[in-house]
């Protein structure tokens, strides 16, 4: 069973318009996803969970579609944080939250802080990200440290790099499922991806569910992880 699963999801759009409905309504569907998902991974053991919420990119999208999902977050944030605090899930928001609203911010923070000690599930929310941004935060990050002194170039390797990460403290992915058909990564996670095991699906993202859960996990379960080693 892989101990961390990232999740692309994708098809909301999609969803809607098929059924004549605006794309709000496919992110309110996609919400139930999150749920049953959340729920899912829990039942088969799964130790962390990272959804891409909302990308850099996704704030070139209509003002009005953005709202609505800036808000349909809050919604979450405000409803259903009694439900993962119970459930022993700890909630973790990566990402750049300059660009986030104050109040948004604050309901995170809040959320948090009171899933801080939960260890059944750990939930990563990428929420106004994007891993060339993130990547070049935590050069930046080895760059301030050498030039401060507490650093040598030399003492830079790839665990100093992950350390300094939005997702530090977190293990790698063993797995990447993506949603809707689309076959590409979308700038999320590029260094930590690195030796995961990619599953798309055509499912669309507000059908999703465990059963597609547990089909993307036999998939990953059938191959052979070599991590660019030979096989014995």
């Amino acid at each position: 069973m892989p101990v961390h699963v990232a999740i692309i999801m994708d098809g909301n759009g999609r969803w809607a318009k098929a059924r004549g409905l605006p794309r709000t309504a496919g992110h309110k569907r996609g919400a139930d996803a999150v749920r049953r998902v959340i729920k899912g991974a829990g039942n088969l053991g799964i130790s962390y969970l990272t959804l891409f919420g909302f990308s850099s990119e996704n704030w070139s999208r209509p003002e009005d579609e953005v709202r609505d999902l800036l808000g349909l977050l809050r919604f979450y944030l405000e409803n259903e944080l009694a439900e993962l605090a119970e459930g022993g899930v700890r909630l973790k928001v990566i990402g750049d939250r300059s660009r986030l609203p104050p109040d948004t911010v604050k309901l995170i923070e809040g959320a948090e802080a009171r899933t801080a000690a939960n260890t059944k599930l750990t939930l990563t929310i990428a929420l106004s990200y994007g891993s060339r941004q993130e990547i070049v935060a935590a050069a930046r990050a080895l760059a301030s440290d050498c030039a401060a002194g507490r650093l040598t170039a030399e003492a830079i390797d790839e665990a100093a790099f992950s350390q300094r990460l939005f997702t530090a403290g977190t293990p790698d992915p063993d797995l990447l499922i993506r949603t809707s058909g689309e076959q590409r990564i979308s700038n999320f996670l590029l260094w930590q991806l690195a030796y995961s095991e990619l599953v798309f699906v055509d499912t669309l993202w507000p059908d999703f569910g465990q059963p597609e859960l547990e089909a993307a996990i036999t998939t990953y379960r059938s191959r052979e992880r070599r991590y660019g080693a030979v096989t014995k």
